[in-house]
């Protein structure tokens, strides 16, 4: 960011004009900006507001094939189209700023129709003849705790990786929790001047049970009349290179060793600044802060075990200025927390807590608008991200004080909840492997996605041949996703976990920022317009063969079909530079049985039992895959009396099938097949999106409508299909009925790795332990 390189080396205490503010980097989207709010706190300032986003979004539209011979006529027709998305925008800035942030958005204000801005923090006052002045808008001040409660609510229930462990000297500093589907009771111990350490019970429930005059006031006040030391981010730097040991008296100075009979190490702290009493020397400042900093943390830490074991609550969370995604200060209350609960209680620290008032006056703002009827995403085009925390390791950082720069959520089109299905919501972890954790996969993966950006680049610019401009967005779109892969390479945590899904999902925010919604349409339209044609001799080909051959054909069909991915560049390498390859070739590629995971005898068995009642299929590509491999299958489940139900994603990515694309292909099936007809018109054929716009697949953040229709429909079989939802997410997913997981590997890196090669199988058939005997002690029925 081109502020930063000067805020560095400038003095925070005075209001420098000069600093430059690149629009389309910081106030982004200005010009539709309303309803704003400001939270002002002693050193930091965080700015939110609402605005609208016109984007491109691809559409696909049916063509009428009545009229005359369609052979050779394209099945759909594509258009890009214009559309309003809402989208949250926080800022965060130095209070040393404010006046030149000010008049910049006042200089790029348009929406004339903002009369209010919702101010909290103990700075609102201060500063409130300031923004009415630049701002010519009402500052209307909300209660603090109230705004802090009701942002913290925002986050937990919108970011699935809010909260983290800090784990100091492990591979990965931050180990990220995943969101308990009900996030209520907790408890939050805010630390600024003073603490407070609130009980949240719902909503609009909470109360402040207790708190303490030592918090963050004290560590700025004691620590400045000790080192001279005036701003609170040296004072922190300096407690970092401290020893606390030169100054503080530990057991073992009292009594050679530990205290067995009390279970006291010797390395424990006896008396905090014990040594300064006696010891007739000067004490450095870095240790004398390290000192403080340990006092302050170990008192909090055992206060907030206290509160939590009083009220019976697990979750604590820790916020507040004091934290600020301070190393050595999460270290300290972590250490603490770990010690007084003997490791019944984890310290919690939120990724987006620097942020929480401004987020709370926000949403009291919006009331009328009811936001939290909606579901939002984080947009990682337009988010800072987690910084290093390490100021060692990057001071240019460091110096920027707190944990963001910039918070961007989208709000998305459908509500979105869980799979009814889970078998442990709390416990589910939608990805298999966690690239912050280990080196050698997040380097091979960060990799693959810098190697993969050139074909991605040439098909964004062919998806749109009549803009001229589009190559001129697609250098950009190019630029924006290699920045953000190197940020990744040096701070994997800074969106949460690091995953293959992450990066997936970080390069369509991209694409997506810059006008390119679906990179793949035309691929997508020309192999689902090939497949169509293959349909029926498929189908007629599959009833020639013996009940027992054709269900092998089936799961060796599907398996073929998902070969076609564009996703996998062993794929589309071949895809480019042999356009004649097809299923029969997908076929022979496939490895021979016994497949890497192989419980397909096991299914076999299974299907010689009573048919399932409800099939929910995740579905995958376009073309080969979804036409000639999934609707076969699927016509067999029909056949056998399961009702199925097709959830496919809400919008592109890469060359996975849309729902609204899936409408068109089914109706174009139904018209060639009496079984698919007959099941859509007798609704036991159901077609509903997943809520999703990912390769992957989170069945945390499922579409409301098809949680319902899940329950409705007595679901009993899940089938998960393809690398991205089977194998980088959902392999150790455990379901509450029996599910099949199905994908080709198509890395040869990953299949290495899995213990197999290019193109092995992976055929997963699991059970509920408490539903084998009612699936496998069946009575066989004769298949027909």
């Amino acid at each position: 960011m081109a502020a930063e390189s000067e805020r560095v080396d400038r003095s925070s205490h005075s209001m420098d004009k000069s600093i430059t503010l690149p629009p389309n980097e910081i106030f982004r989207n200005l010009e539709n900006a309303k309803r704003f709010a400001i939270d002002i706190g002693g050193s930091l300032t965080k700015l939110a507001y609402y605005s609208t986003v016109q984007h491109k979004v691809a559409k696909v539209r049916s063509f009428d094939h009545t009229a005359k011979d369609t052979e050779d006529d394209p099945l759909y027709e594509i258009s890009m189209q214009e559309e309003i998305l809402a989208r949250l925008h926080f800022i965060k800035f130095e209070n040393a700023y404010i006046e030149t942030c000010l008049d910049f958005i006042k200089d790029h204000l348009v929406n004339t129709d903002t009369k209010v801005i919702k101010a909290t923090g103990g700075g609102a006052h201060k500063f409130k003849d300031l923004i009415e002045k630049k701002l010519k808008l009402r500052v209307d001040k909300e209660d603090e705790m109230t705004c802090l409660i009701k942002g913290c609510n925002f986050v937990l229930r919108n970011i699935p990786h809010e909260a983290f462990v800090y784990v100091k000297h492990a591979d990965s500093e931050f180990r990220f929790q995943n969101t308990h589907p009900d996030i209520f009771p907790y408890l939050l111990i805010n630390i600024g001047s003073g603490v407070s350490i609130i009980k949240v019970e719902s909503e609009d429930t909470f109360e402040r049970v207790g708190g303490s005059s030592i918090g963050g006031g004290t560590f700025w006040g004691l620590g400045a009349l000790l080192t001279k030391t005036k701003r609170f981010d040296e004072l922190l730097q300096l407690a970092s290179k401290g020893q606390h040991t030169s100054v503080d008296m530990l057991v073992k100075d009292i009594y050679g060793g530990s205290y067995g009979s009390l279970g006291l190490t010797g390395d424990l702290i006896a008396s905090s600044f014990g040594k300064s009493a006696t010891a007739d020397k000067e004490f450095s400042k870095e240790d004398m802060a390290k000192s403080l900093l340990h006092m302050i943390s170990n008192d909090i830490g055992q206060l907030a075990c206290l509160y939590a074991r009083l009220h019976n609550l697990t979750r604590v969370y820790f916020g507040g200025f004091f934290i600020r995604g301070h190393p050595v200060t999460m270290h300290t209350i972590t250490y603490s927390i770990n010690f007084f609960t003997k490791g019944e209680v984890q310290a919690l620290f939120l990724r987006h807590e620097g942020y929480l008032g401004t987020i709370g006056a926000f949403l009291k703002g919006a009331e009328e608008d009811n936001p939290n009827q909606y579901s939002w995403g984080e947009n990682y085009a337009g988010s800072s991200g987690l910084m290093s925390t390490s100021p060692d390791l990057n001071p240019m950082q460091r110096a920027r004080s707190g944990t963001f720069d910039m918070l961007e959520m989208d709000r998305l089109e459908r509500q979105l909840v869980n799979l009814p299905l889970l078998q442990d919501p709390s416990s589910y972890v939608p990805d298999t492997v966690d690239l912050s954790e280990d080196a050698l996969a997040r380097e091979y993966w960060l990799y693959c996605f810098e190697e993969a950006l050139d074909g991605v680049v040439k098909r964004a610019v062919a998806s749109q041949p009549d803009l001229p401009e589009a190559a001129e967005r697609a250098e950009k779109f190019r630029h924006k996703y290699l920045h953000k892969l190197q940020t990744l390479r040096h701070q994997p945590f800074a969106y949460g976990s690091l995953t293959v899904r992450s990066l997936l999902d970080t390069r369509e925010h991209c694409l997506n920022e810059f006008n390119f919604p679906d990179p793949y349409s035309k691929i997508k339209q020309r192999e689902n317009d090939m497949a169509l044609k293959y349909f029926q001799k498929a189908v007629k080909s599959l009833e020639e063969l013996s009940w027992e051959q054709r269900q092998f054909a089936l799961v060796r069909g599907l398996l073929a079909g998902n070969v076609f991915d564009w996703g996998a560049k062993a794929v589309s390498d071949v895809l480019e530079s042999d356009p004649e390859f097809g299923f029969e070739q997908a076929k022979r590629q496939l490895e021979e049985r016994p497949w890497l995971v192989d419980a397909y005898d096991q299914w076999l068995e299974r299907l010689k039992g009573p048919p399932h009642k409800c099939a929910l299929f995740f579905v995958d590509n376009s073309g080969i895959d979804i036409i000639l491999g999934v609707f076969p299958f699927v016509r067999e489940l029909l056949c056998r009396g399961t009702e199925v139900v097709l959830a496919s994603n809400s919008s592109p990515a890469l060359n996975d099938v849309t729902n609204n694309e899936l409408q068109i292909l089914t109706e174009r099936i139904a018209a060639m097949d009496s079984v698919i007809r007959s099941a859509v018109k007798e609704d036991r054929l159901t077609l509903v999106q997943s809520g999703s716009s990912s390769p992957c697949l989170d069945l945390s953040r499922l579409d409301k409508v098809l949680a319902g229709v899940v329950r409705e429909r007595h679901t009993d079989l899940v089938i998960i299909e393809g690398m991205g939802r089977a194998i980088h997410t959902n392999y150790y997913a455990m379901l509450s009925c029996e599910s099949l997981k199905m994908a080709v590997i198509k890395n040869s890196w990953l299949a290495d790795r899995l213990g197999g090669k290019l193109f092995s199988v992976v055929f997963k058939y699991e059970v509920p332990p408490d539903k084998k005997h009612t699936t496998l002690d069946h009575v066989p029925v004769t298949p027909s």
